[in-house]
């Protein structure tokens, strides 16, 4: 099993969220963690919609995460808070699935506006779940730059930022271990 689930809460192809995303995993995977990826894209639109709660997909994502050392979650921001299909997925989980795992918050917004959504709204559905939520990363669309996926990051002080959350979420799955 993968030591890191990612889980990408955005509905589009390709996004910000899924290039920041990918950039966060080859970080953490040179750290020398293995990763999976899932995009909320992966899950059936029906599955998420009925609430299939035991769907083959969304066991298999929740077998992933239980057995995982850490998580980490990203969104874009809609209407102040993580994507509606992000929540139909989530809510789909068991009640503790992210349980003492370090998770690592993502958010991508319009605008500094919305710098509060990873607060307010990100790590109280990060709790609920029984995750331990790190202080998290919030870009601003024009920070992440999509016609360079490999390189997506140019401002100095976000790339010292993004090295610091890294090192922290890798420090605190590695305390629990």
């Amino acid at each position: 099993m993968s030591d890191i689930v990612i889980l990408s809460g955005s509905p589009a192809i390709p996004s910000r969220t899924d290039i920041s995303l990918k950039h966060i995993q080859s970080l953490v995977e040179d750290a020398g963690f293995t990763t999976v990826y899932y995009s909320i894209t992966d899950f059936s639109a029906d599955d998420l919609f009925q609430g299939k709660y035991n769907s083959e997909e969304i066991s298999k994502l929740s077998e992933r995460i239980q057995s995982a050392r850490g998580v980490i979650i990203g969104s874009p921001v809609y209407k102040a808070s993580y994507t509606g299909v992000l929540k139909a997925l989530i809510d789909l989980l068991p009640e503790g699935a992210f349980k003492g795992k370090p998770v690592l918050p993502i958010m991508i917004g319009g605008s500094n506006r919305h710098l509060l959504a990873i607060d307010y709204a990100l790590k109280p559905l990060i709790s609920i779940l029984k995750g331990e939520p790190l202080q998290g990363i919030y870009f601003v669309d024009k920070e992440i730059d999509k016609q360079n996926p490999e390189n997506p990051i140019n401002d100095l002080h976000l790339i010292d930022r993004v090295q610091s959350q890294v090192q922290e979420f890798v420090e605190a799955i590695q305390l629990r271990n």
